[in-house]
C-alpha cells in the first residue's frame, strides 16, 4: 500500500513539473510573438556594514531594525572620556608651540634693541676708562711712584673692558639680525608635528559617532549599548533600498538581443504593479544555470546573469522577492537598424 502511495505521489510531482513546463513554454512563445524576453529572478539589494574606527565602549545606540536613515543622520556614538584630553592636551601644546614661533618670527623687540644699545655704550665707556687709568699708571711707572704688580693689574683691566665692550657690541647686532632662520624652521616643523598630532586626536575623536553613509534603511542592529565596539566588529547592517535591482540569468541563445541600458518592465506577485527598469549589467563571463532560478532551458546550459535595476522610492522591492521581467526587444531593433549604414560602410 506504502508503495502504491509513493508511485501515486511520483506520478503527481512529474505531472506538476511537465505542466509548469508546458505553462513557461508557452508563456515564452506568447512572449516571443510579442519580441519580448521574459525573465524570472529574485530581487538584490546592495548592504553596508558600519563599524567603528576605534575600540571604546557604545554608549548609545539611535535607531532599531526597520528603521528609515538619511545622508549623515548620526546613527551611535561612542565613550570619549579617554580620548577627549588627549584632544585638549595635544591643543594647548600646539598653542605653546604656536607662541614661540611668533616670537621667533617677529625678532626682537625696539626695547630690547634699546637695552642692548644701552649695555654697549657702557662697555665701551668702562673699558675708555680703563685706557685712561693704564696710560697714567704707565707714566707713574717711569718715575718708580708705583709697583709693577700695581700696572699689571690695571693692563689686564684694561683689556677685560674691553673684551666686555667688543661682546656687547656683539650682542647688539644679534639683537637687531633677530633670530636664525634654523631656529625658526626648526620651530615651525616642531609646530606642524604637534598639529598633526592635534588632528589625529580629533579625528579619533570624530570617529566616535557613527553617521549613516547613505538613505538606507537598518536591516540588523548586531551590537548594544555597553559593548565593546572595534573597527571588526560592525554594529549595523544597512539596505541601500534605491535602487535595487532583479537578478536574472540569460540564456545564450537570447544574449545577442539585449545590451546595457535598454528598458524593462518589473512584475511582482506582492503588490500585483510593474515597475519602470533597464539593463544595467552583463556578467562578461558564463555560469551554469544557478539552483535558485527558472529558466526554459535544461539545467547543463550556459546563462550570463543580468542585472535589471529598478528605482524603489517607496520601498515595497525586498530582498529575495521573485520577480518577472519582461524585455522589449525593439529598442534593440532600432539600435541595430542605427547602426546599419555605419557597418555597411
Amino acid at each position: 500500500m506504502k508503495k502504491v502511495v509513493r508511485l501515486l505521489i511520483l506520478v503527481v510531482l512529474a505531472g506538476a513539473v511537465v505542466a509548469g513546463i508546458y505553462t513557461w513554454k508557452a508563456a515564452h512563445r506568447k512572449a516571443s510573438r510579442n519580441n519580448n524576453i521574459v525573465l524570472y529572478g529574485n530581487v538584490d539589494i546592495r548592504q553596508v556594514q558600519l563599524a567603528f574606527d576605534g575600540n571604546q565602549r557604545i554608549n548609545l545606540l539611535a535607531v532599531k531594525e526597520g528603521d528609515c536613515v538619511k545622508k549623515g543622520q548620526l546613527l551611535a556614538t561612542m565613550n570619549t572620556s579617554l580620548l577627549l584630553p588627549l584632544v585638549q592636551q595635544d591643543q594647548a601644546l600646539v598653542a605653546a608651540q604656536r607662541q614661540v614661533v611668533g616670537r621667533l618670527v617677529a625678532g626682537s623687540r625696539p626695547e630690547e634693541i634699546a637695552r642692548d644699545r644701552a649695555d654697549l655704550s657702557a662697555a665701551v665707556a668702562t673699558a675708555h676708562n680703563a685706557q685712561v687709568h693704564l696710560a697714567r699708571l704707565r707714566r707713574l711707572i717711569k718715575q718708580e711712584d708705583i709697583t709693577r704688580q700695581t700696572l699689571d693689574d690695571a693692563i689686564a683691566i684694561a683689556r677685560a673692558d674691553s673684551a666686555k665692550a667688543r661682546a656687547a657690541a656683539e650682542t647688539l647686532q644679534l639683537s637687531i639680525l633677530g633670530p636664525r632662520k634654523e631656529d625658526i624652521r626648526a620651530a615651525q616643523a616642531t609646530l606642524q608635528a604637534d598639529e598633526a598630532q592635534l588632528a589625529l586626536a580629533q579625528r579619533n575623536l570624530a570617529e566616535c559617532k557613527l553617521y549613516a553613509p547613505c538613505d538606507a534603511v537598518v536591516e540588523t542592529r548586531i551590537l548594544e549599548v555597553g559593548d565593546m565596539a572595534s573597527p571588526g566588529s560592525p554594529v549595523f547592517t544597512l539596505a541601500l533600498m534605491n535602487p535595487v535591482w532583479v537578478r536574472v540569468y540569460v540564456p545564450e541563445t537570447d544574449l545577442g538581443k539585449i545590451h546595457e541600458g535598454m528598458k524593462a518592465t518589473v512584475h511582482t506577485d506582492s503588490y500585483h504593479k510593474n515597475y519602470a527598469g533597464w539593463i544595467g549589467y552583463i556578467s562578461p563571463t558564463a555560469e551554469f544555470t544557478p539552483k535558485s532560478i527558472e529558466t526554459p532551458q535544461l539545467r547543463t546550459s550556459l546563462v550570463y546573469q543580468v542585472r535589471v535595476y529598478v528605482n524603489n522610492p517607496d520601498n515595497q522591492l525586498r530582498l529575495g522577492m521573485p520577480a518577472t521581467v519582461i524585455i522589449p526587444l525593439g529598442a534593440f531593433r532600432v539600435r541595430q537598424s542605427a547602426t546599419a549604414p555605419a557597418t555597411q560602410r
